[in-house]
Parts: structure tokens; C-alpha cells; sequence
């Protein structure tokens, strides 16, 4: 039995080269007699997961509901994973769950779990006392880990191009592998793509299940829709802020479960288009669906920054920059540490091509405005750089 879980899950690797699919169902047959499960909300889709989720979360520990957060990944403490009740888990809880997880499965079954794998059980251990638990999925949807388990109900966000290579190539591909992880029923955000509400009529017919769609909030729901929108402006959330929330509120309508719109002022959504100096916005985005939100925000709100950027390998950067470019005034191009970050050379050729000033950036200006945007890598470089100066 390992001292701490920090020492345990430091020892696994983040990605196998083979997929087992079965290998998290197993482990989770074995859990699941030895624990609770509280009514779960499971979050899939590319983008607007992470606030999306906090949003109810936020707002259903603020209606004193007993609630959990499970999302991925963190920034700088693994911690962030596993909100509970308005805080982030402690260190002791997760040593306590850990222990626990790994006496039921054994030492065979935890070790062959992969990193998320593992986490994402412990994750269900951790939060079993709670009412409710709004459960992330990562890359996926119905390969996912968090998959294993029944859903009371499905929130689909946002659909795009990111990680094809598990994924698929397609617009159809990927929104069919994100939401064959319905049960039966699920809230459909507004999509930018219509490949993804034909996919979603198609799991509807095939699952019998049934579709909840956002765009008909403002219709059944007009006096809340002027409401939210009030409040969102107040707090200058951007538009898909605005529209993550609409389909927060829109779950929680469907699992009969009450909140408060003015909560919202309480909601912290570190790393989503958040203000963290007066000259500084910061967006763990780090596709062509976030760059095109952000960019419609920037343009609505007369901002043009400098994008402080880098990016992993497999991403579309030269079409997220070209998004960017008619709304930024130059790029800074900040180092990540990661073994997927893309080859310098590449993204300063790209930056060429594109006719867009860059430099490398070395620290933030007072008199100059700035968005950082690329990952959650470049949020955590961001931040390690600013605590260093």
C-alpha cells in the first residue's frame, strides 16, 4: 500500500499506447457493491464542460444541496479535480478515498488502472456521501471512464474538432462517440455545427431517449432567460459564458433540483475567460470552437489584446491563429512544459505565414491588455511565470 495517493498516481502514466475499454468496467464492477452513488449529472461534449459544471455545482452548494465536481485537468494541484461542497478536496480526503479505493480493488486491478481511470473512481469514492455529483467526462464520451456508471441525466455542451485521433475526423463522428454515452434522457446546448443536432435526433430514435434542447429556453422560460442575462452582464461574463449557464439552469430544471439565479454572483470560474489582473483575461481554450467564442466576445466587447499562446502538437493552430488575428494586436509565445507542445519553429513559420507580429514573452505589461489562451499548459506557465516576477 503506497504512503500517499500524490505518491501513487505520480507513478502512472497519462496515456497507454493500448486502449483497453473493458479494463475501467471491470474495476468498477468490483466498486460499485461498495459504495453509494448519488444522483449523477454527467457533462460531455469539446468545450464549456468545465463551467458548465461548476455552474450547477456552484449554484446547487448555494441552494445547501451536498455537492461534488468532478473535472480534468487541473492547473496547478490535482486537488482541483474534485470539488466538494465548495472547496477542493484535501489532501487527507484523498489519501482516506485512495486507501479505501485501493483496499477494494486490490493491488493488481489499481495498478493496471490508468491515471484517469483510477482517479475518476476515486472521484466516486471520495464524493459518494454527497446528493448529487456532476460528473466530467474527459476526451470522451462513451469510451470515457466516467462512463461507467448510470446517469440520472446528460448535459451535451458545445461539439467541435479537438483530439481526432481517439475521436474520429469528422463533426458526426466525434458527436456520435461523445453522446452514445446517454442513457435516456439529456440537454442539448446550442451547437455552431448541424451535423450534431442530426446526431442528436439519431441517438433520440435509437435510445428512445429524451432531448432537452436549449434553444427553447428563452421561449419556455422568458422571464428567467432576461434574469440570467442581467446577471451574466453584470458579472461581464462572455456570451458563451451566457450560454453555458442557460444550459446549466436548463439540467437542473430537468432533474427537479432548485437554485437561485442571483447565485451566479458566487460562481468562480477560474481559468474561463476570467479577469485575473484589470489588463489580463485568461481561457484554458485551446481549439478552433473556444478561439471562434472568444473571438466573438472580443469583437462584442471592443477588446484587442495580445495573445500570450503556445499549443500542443495536435491541435489547428493555424486556423485558431487566423481566427485570432483580426482581434489581437500581436502573440507572445510563452514555453510550455510538456513533451506534445508543438515545435517552436512551427508556430513562429505559422506566425509568419500569417503576416502576425510575435515575440517571446517574458512578462505583462500594466499599460498593455492581454488574453492568454492555448491550454491549460499555457494557463499554468502563465501563472508560475507571474508568481516568479
Amino acid at each position: 500500500m503506497p504512503n500517499s495517493f500524490s505518491s501513487f498516481i505520480d507513478e502512472k502514466p497519462l496515456y497507454y499506447k493500448e486502449i483497453d475499454h473493458e479494463r475501467v468496467h471491470k474495476a468498477y464492477a468490483i466498486l460499485k457493491p461498495h459504495i453509494k452513488q448519488p444522483l449523477t449529472i454527467h457533462v460531455v461534449g469539446t468545450n464549456g464542460k468545465g463551467s458548465t459544471g461548476r455552474i450547477m455545482a456552484s449554484l446547487l452548494h448555494n441552494s445547501a444541496h451536498k455537492v461534488g465536481h468532478f473535472s480534468s485537468p487541473h492547473i496547478l494541484k490535482f486537488n482541483e479535480r474534485i470539488w466538494i461542497n465548495g472547496e477542493d478536496i484535501s489532501d487527507v480526503a484523498l489519501d482516506k478515498a485512495h486507501e479505501k479505493l485501493y483496499a477494494i480493488l486490490g493491488k493488481e486491478v489499481s495498478d493496471g488502472l490508468s491515471y484517469f481511470e483510477y482517479t475518476t473512481l476515486l472521484a466516486f469514492v471520495a464524493m459518494e456521501d454527497l446528493d448529487v455529483i456532476v460528473l466530467e467526462a474527459g476526451l470522451g464520451g462513451e469510451f470515457d471512464a466516467t462512463n461507467v456508471c448510470s446517469k440520472s441525466l446528460s448535459v451535451i455542451t458545445p461539439i467541435g474538432l479537438d483530439h481526432q485521433e481517439f475521436l474520429g475526423d469528422t463533426i458526426e463522428a466525434i458527436a456520435t462517440t461523445k453522446m452514445n454515452s446517454i442513457d435516456k434522457a439529456f440537454v442539448l446546448a446550442l451547437q455552431a455545427y448541424d451535423e450534431v443536432y442530426a446526431v442528436a435526433e439519431k441517438i433520440v430514435k435509437e435510445k428512445k431517449a429524451k432531448c432537452y434542447s436549449v434553444s427553447n429556453f428563452k421561449e419556455k422560460f422568458s422571464k428567467e432567460y432576461a434574469e440570467v442575462k442581467r446577471v451574466t452582464q453584470k458579472l461581464a461574463w462572455s456570451e458563451y459564458l451566457f450560454e453555458n449557464t442557460l444550459l446549466a439552469l436548463y439540467a437542473l430544471k430537468k432533474v427537479n433540483l432548485d437554485y437561485a439565479i442571483n447565485d451566479l454572483e458566487k460562481v468562480k470560474l477560474f481559468g474561463r475567460f476570467h479577469r485575473i489582473l484589470p489588463n489580463v483575461i485568461m481561457d484554458v481554450g485551446h481549439n478552433l470552437l473556444a478561439a471562434k467564442a472568444i473571438s466573438q466576445t472580443l469583437e462584442k466587447e471592443k477588446i484587442k489584446p495580445i495573445l500570450v499562446y503556445n499549443t500542443l502538437e495536435d491541435k489547428d493552430y493555424i486556423k485558431i491563429l487566423q481566427t485570432f488575428k483580426p482581434h489581437i494586436q500581436s502573440v507572445e509565445i510563452i514555453a510550455i512544459k510538456t513533451h506534445r507542445a508543438l515545435d517552436k519553429n512551427l508556430l513562429e513559420n505559422a506566425l509568419k505565414t500569417l503576416d502576425i507580429n510575435y515575440e517571446n514573452f517574458k512578462k505583462i505589461d500594466a499599460g498593455k491588455t492581454y488574453l492568454v489562451f492555448g491550454s491549460f499548459y499555457v494557463v499554468e506557465a502563465f501563472l508560475n511565470n507571474k508568481n516568479e516576477t
